[in-house]
């Protein structure tokens, strides 16, 4: 099985990473500097191989598809990359460009890359798409504030219902997953360990194939949208 997982040079993503190379997935460890990728390739292990990636660039995308190619098949895909934890912000208030910023990362980049890799993901047995979110996208209980980081995460929830309506048929399951508020540098202090929040992760990225798509998903738990 193979495992592609972005932002995986820190906290949740090399956690993700670690614990997949750990369930016995050969890890492609991708972070926006080659030299970030390879300590942390060297951080979760043998199995883990080092890859530069900025999911903000078209071009980066198509090199890594291409490069990918050659393996003929990817398994999972962990869309973890984000920035942006706006905790200054208002939405009233806010600047956009710093909205619009978040959402290259947060957004764009893991639709360009979903859409790049989608051939060798319907080339698996098994294949897997997950999204990284965050209970700060359900519109259940939104109120204000952090409206870059909340905003471009509501959208990624819905791209990861519209993903997983389309690519049913191709039996990918498609699904997003909170790992909560975990104790990383953009979470901060206090927060659960990264095992946990990672563990959470590793859980969609690891379901059976009758396992469910299109959800929203904290600890295999259902959250509201």
């Amino acid at each position: 099985m193979i495992a592609l997982v972005t932002g995986a040079n820190r906290g949740i993503g090399r956690e993700v990473a670690r614990q997949l190379a750990a369930a016995g997935h050969t890890v492609l460890v991708t972070a926006r500097s080659a030299e970030s990728a390879a300590e942390a390739a060297r951080a979760v292990g043998p199995d883990a191989r080092p890859l530069r990636l900025d999911v903000t660039s078209e071009a980066d995308i198509t090199a890594l598809a291409r490069d990918l190619d050659a393996l003929g098949v990817l398994d999972v895909l962990v869309n973890n990359a984000a920035i942006t934890y706006d905790t200054w912000q208002r939405a009233a208030t806010a600047d956009l460009d710093v909205v619009r910023e978040a959402a290259e990362t947060n957004l764009y980049g893991p639709w360009r890359l979903t859409q790049a890799l989608l051939p060798l993901l319907r080339a698996s047995a098994h294949p897997r798409i997950v999204n990284v979110s965050s209970e700060a996208a359900s519109l259940a209980g939104m109120g204000g504030g952090t409206p870059a980081y909340s905003a471009s995460k509501v959208a990624l929830n819905a791209l990861t219902r519209m993903l997983a309506a389309e690519l049913r048929g191709d039996g990918v399951l498609v699904n997003a997953v909170c790992p909560g508020w975990v104790a990383t540098d953009m979470g901060g202090p206090g927060g659960r360990p990264v095992e946990e929040g990672a563990a959470s992760v590793v859980w969609a990225a690891t379901l059976p194939d009758d396992g469910p798509t299109g959800g929203f998903f904290r600890d295999g738990r259902p959250l509201p949208w």
